[in-house]
């Protein structure tokens, strides 16, 4: 082959390539096109023709932009270099997977999503759900929330009573009827949730799920005061109880505001909170966190069972304090 076909061929392949990514990358595609015809002079008449062919034949205005995906952030790869790290010593095993999900509330950015979108157990973290649904029905005016209502809310969020929440349930209409009002009703929060079971006795619920994605938009929503009653709602997750984002994290301030619901199975360690912290240089610090553990094969020894509990609990809070001491004030 000549030479001077060698040149004119490589033009035009390098034209078509430049064109091709430009089609694909952004709306400056007429200043790219222009661009790639001044940089090869010497492009044959064939090339020129698929210039002038492309851009009679893309509609700008029509174009659809899809961005790439967002780099991970600094803290979550912090987060996931951390995991990975007990995974190597078998703190986290094979048969566990695990879903993290921080957005600070302040800058409203999320800054961490590891398997958001990843389908998990619920446990006891479908109790705020379930009183979404139950205050939604309330201010349709199909349900009273009076003095009966509101003690069994506090004892199914604050002590996580099982029996409470079943009888929350009954008076939305059951499990299914809970996850229909969710879905038809906050569809853009809720993308990743099943609710099919009632609690059973013993705790052992394993078909409700969410995704850590549906508990961090719960949580935005929530701290915006965007669902029915927001505010009785933070109330209830703010009263005294068991935590994995605060309690034994040494480096969280004393005295800070925790928002939260844990959940745990035998499968399952969780929990799904905010935080609103208040820094020694007197700057606030609020965020949702999310960190879910859930592993495959049930532990039947009970003695290992509580060390794992224990364990994964204690994987939380290390992470809970990873984010507090890389988040951004």
């Amino acid at each position: 082959m000549k030479k001077n076909k060698i040149v004119s061929l490589a033009g035009y392949l390098s034209l078509s390539l430049i064109s091709l990514i430009a089609i694909e990358a952004s709306q400056n595609m007429p200043r790219i096109i222009d661009f790639a015809t001044q940089k090869f002079p010497k492009l044959t008449n064939k090339a020129k023709e698929v210039v002038g062919q492309i851009r009679e034949t893309i509609d700008y205005e029509e174009m659809v932009i899809t961005s790439p995906p967002t780099p991970p952030s600094k803290l979550e790869k912090k987060v996931e270099s951390f995991i990975q790290e007990e995974r190597k010593k078998d703190h986290v095993l094979e048969d566990e997977r695990t879903a993290w999900f921080v957005y600070d509330l302040s800058a409203q950015e999320k800054v961490v999503s590891i398997n958001e979108d990843l389908p998990l157990q619920a446990a006891s973290m479908i109790k705020p759900f379930v009183a979404l649904a139950f205050y939604h029905l309330e201010k349709q005016g199909k349900l009273i929330y009076g003095k009966t209502s509101r003690k069994k809310m506090e004892e199914m969020i604050q002590k996580s009573n099982n029996k409470s929440t079943n009888w929350v349930m009954e008076k939305i209409g059951g499990p299914r009827e809970v996850e229909e009002i969710l879905e038809e009703n906050y569809p853009q929060i809720f993308k990743n949730i099943r609710i099919r079971e009632y609690i059973p006795k013993g705790g052992g619920t394993y078909q409700n799920k969410a995704s850590a994605g549906d508990y961090g938009r719960f949580l935005q929503a929530l701290w915006d005061n965007q669902l029915p009653k927001s505010d009785e709602l933070k109330r209830l997750m703010n009263l005294p109880g068991r935590d994995r984002l605060y309690s034994g994290v040494s480096n969280i301030p004393y005295g800070t505001e925790v928002y939260n619901k844990t959940g745990t199975t035998a499968h399952l360690i969780g929990d799904m909170g905010i935080i609103s912290a208040q820094t020694e240089e007197g700057k606030e610090k609020q965020y949702a966190l999310i960190g879910i553990i859930e592993k495959e094969n049930k532990i039947k020894d009970q003695g290992k069972l509580k060390r794992w509990y224990n364990s994964r609990s204690n994987l939380i809070r290390r992470v809970s304090g990873i984010v507090y001491a890389n988040l951004e004030d």
